[in-house]
């Protein structure tokens, strides 16, 4: 196959696009480099063990992160949700005096969607839901990369650990939490066109929502897959049972993905300029129960399923027209 080169005379707005997504995809290795350079250099050795206590010590993570709004209104942010373009679509008010659990599928390779209409201001969350005050929550493992946690913390992103939820959930009105349901085992499951969601086994976030009586909000991105391509691993394949073991020690599962190249076509990192639209379906109100039962917790998985699938069915024809299959619940 032949080569496809960019265009030399590409505008700017693409380029600045291009260079923003780059940044992002390039932070954790140049923000681990600097510290191991650091850490390496007598005269900065001291701080960056202090450093590292810090990182021991430091509960943030669990108590509702550092956000600064004027790092989530960055204008990387807007550039990074221009490349693709990725937008925010809402089906109705939430109530600020409420607490809300969304839980955001697919989870994809990395989570763009999330990223972009939650974890930032790049398509104005707070506009579009004026009083709620969201907090992207991610693995305990992300915080202990050293700078790149505080990036995260700076946004609002913290632990997705049952503390944490709950801190959140309890700071007051309007403080609310989004989950990426289907975890690492879910972007094993990222292919462009399809849209397979571990989710019937996931009845931890179901809990958190009864027992602080948190309101759960489904919300589809639809193009989420579509960003990269993904080696096939079939389930027994010899890809797949590294990647489960990897996950099993590790926490986490390192999907074998490709798009586009930076200056060509064909391979690379980048991901592929192919939309994303997060659709925010509409609160399940969920009562307060400090031990619900396993018939109660299934009752309101029930229910928010049904919910999910009802923003599917009503949104995929005008977001996903060219899918291979529909979504399934296959976990």
């Amino acid at each position: 196959m032949a080569m496809q080169w960019a265009p030399l005379n590409v505008p700017l707005p693409r380029r600045r696009q291009t260079a923003s997504i780059l940044i992002w995809l390039l932070s954790i290795p140049i923000l681990i480099s600097v510290f191991l350079y650091l850490l390496f250099t007598p005269k900065y050795t001291p701080w960056i063990l202090a450093y590292i206590v810090f990182i021991a010590l430091d509960p943030t993570p669990e108590t509702g992160g550092r956000r600064i709004m004027l790092v989530r209104k960055m204008k990387l942010w807007k550039w990074m949700k221009d490349y693709f373009p990725i937008s925010l679509v809402k089906t109705a008010d939430l109530d600020p005096t409420k607490n809300y659990l969304f839980g955001y599928h697919p989870h994809g390779i990395i989570g763009l969607g999330a990223w972009t209409n939650f974890g930032t201001e790049a398509s104005n969350f707070s506009h579009q839901f004026p009083g709620i005050n969201v907090r992207l929550l991610t693995l305990q493992t992300n915080f202990h990369m050293p700078f790149w946690r505080e990036v995260l913390l700076s946004l609002g992103i913290c632990s997705v650990s049952r503390r944490s939820c709950d801190n959140i959930l309890n700071r007051g009105p309007g403080h609310s939490c989004m989950i990426v349901v289907g975890g690492a085992s879910e972007s094993l499951l990222a292919f462009p066109g399809t849209n397979d969601l571990v989710v019937k086994k996931r009845l931890g976030f179901i809990k958190v929502a009864l027992r602080n009586g948190a309101s759960l909000v489904p919300v589809f991105s639809f193009g989420e897959n579509d960003l990269w391509n993904q080696v096939a691993n079939p389930p027994g394949s010899l890809v797949r049972t590294f990647q489960v073991l990897f996950q099993k020690y590790l926490t986490f599962a390192p999907p074998l993905f490709f798009g586009r190249g930076i200056f060509q076509y064909n391979v690379g990192i980048m991901p592929f300029r192919r939309p994303v639209v997060s659709v925010v379906g509409r609160p399940i109100d969920c009562p307060k129960i400090e031990n619900p039962s396993h018939e109660v917790i299934m009752l309101y998985q029930k229910r928010y399923l049904d919910a999910l699938q009802e923003v599917y069915d009503q949104h995929k024809e005008q977001y996903a027209p060219k899918r291979k299959r529909d979504m399934r619940f296959i976990e």
